[in-house]
């Protein structure tokens, strides 16, 4: 086995965010705020794929909706939407129940526990979303989150030349004043098949040590950080598809929700578990003793049994036989 720098003691819990974590869409507060009607923005969204087409223009679907963002705010609709303003949005986001408190919760579960705390066993908890990283960053979920990648702007855009342009102090100024505090370009991009780099980041740990690894660099899965056979992924649907290949692939678990009640929501998870796209799925609340709950404690549980497991066959491994009398 090769050398490790990492113990592999993570369990990572790796979240989408709309539709499993809120009941409803992060842009939802954008509308409210510049008074837009959310329907009308999605319909156009919806439609700008064939329009482009008919251009011979190829469009992502899953990411357009982040340029016609852009759209609404030169044409003044999203007047001086800026970073600050997306991470004020996050204080409306309404979750479902039992969290946060639930990411909280599972954390102490596992790591409060004297078998596990033997092992320096730890919980981590990822958001990796095709909404805004700063609605999530501003969200009460924040606090709880070791990590959340989602889409992102920039405001002051630089401008051809700007590395010749440093000031006395070797400083580069924002040389487009005209977009300040105002986003005016896409930073990141997140869509439901890109989604699956984030999973290898933590995997591997680059989104820990990213000076040091690369999520591209060839690293022996025995050695990564977090093996993917102690990660779980949750989500609501089909979209995430890609994600729950990677775990269900590499030993790793997997778990759907649907909202409470949701007759079609529920056939929806079902119909991906009965494909094997999901090892389980629950209602989306995570309070104590629902199925959610149960499952995901359980699944943690398991998880870091399965590690003490390892180490203590390590440990044991390690150690010679005692020296006895000759007979």
């Amino acid at each position: 086995m090769a050398n490790s720098a990492f113990e592999q003691n993570i369990i990572a819990m790796v979240w989408d965010c709309d539709k499993t974590l809120i009941s409803s869409y992060m842009q939802e507060p954008l509308f409210r705020h510049f008074n837009v009607d959310g329907a009308k923005f999605w319909q156009e969204v919806n439609a700008l794929k064939s329009h482009y087409a008919a251009q011979g223009i190829s469009v992502n679907s899953d990411t357009s909706y982040l340029n016609h963002i852009l759209t609404y705010v030169k044409a003044g609709l999203f007047k001086g939407l800026s970073n600050k303003m997306l991470r004020s949005f996050g204080k409306e986001l309404a979750f479902y129940p039992g969290l946060p408190d639930f990411f909280g919760e599972i954390k102490k579960l596992i790591e409060e526990d004297p078998k596990y705390k033997a092992f320096d066993i730890r919980l981590e908890h990822y958001v990796v979303s095709t909404g805004f990283a700063e609605t999530i960053r501003g969200s009460a979920i924040a606090p709880f989150v070791d990590g959340i990648f989602g889409c992102e702007f920039i405001e002051e855009v630089l401008q051809p030349g700007f590395l010749d342009a440093k000031d006395a102090a070797g400083n580069v100024p924002n040389a487009n004043e005209v977009s300040a505090n105002e986003i005016s370009q896409i930073a990141c991009a997140l869509d439901n098949t890109s989604k699956t780099r984030y999973i290898f980041e933590i995997n591997k740990g680059s989104n820990k040590y990213p000076e040091t690894i690369d999520v591209n660099s060839s690293i022996a899965r025995e050695v990564r950080r977090v093996p993917f056979q102690n990660m779980v992924y949750i989500a609501d649907g089909p979209s995430d598809v890609p994600a729950f290949s990677i775990l269900n692939n590499n030993g790793g678990s997997t778990f759907a929700v649907y909202p409470k009640g949701d007759v079609k929501g529920m056939r929806q998870v079902d119909a991906l578990r009965r494909d094997g796209r999901v090892q389980m799925y629950g209602e989306a609340d995570y309070s104590e003793a629902t199925t959610s709950w149960l499952w995901l404690t359980e699944k943690a549980r398991a998880i870091a049994d399965k590690i003490v497991e390892i180490k203590q066959a390590a440990i044991k491994n390690s150690a010679g036989a005692p020296p006895t009398h000759l007979q």
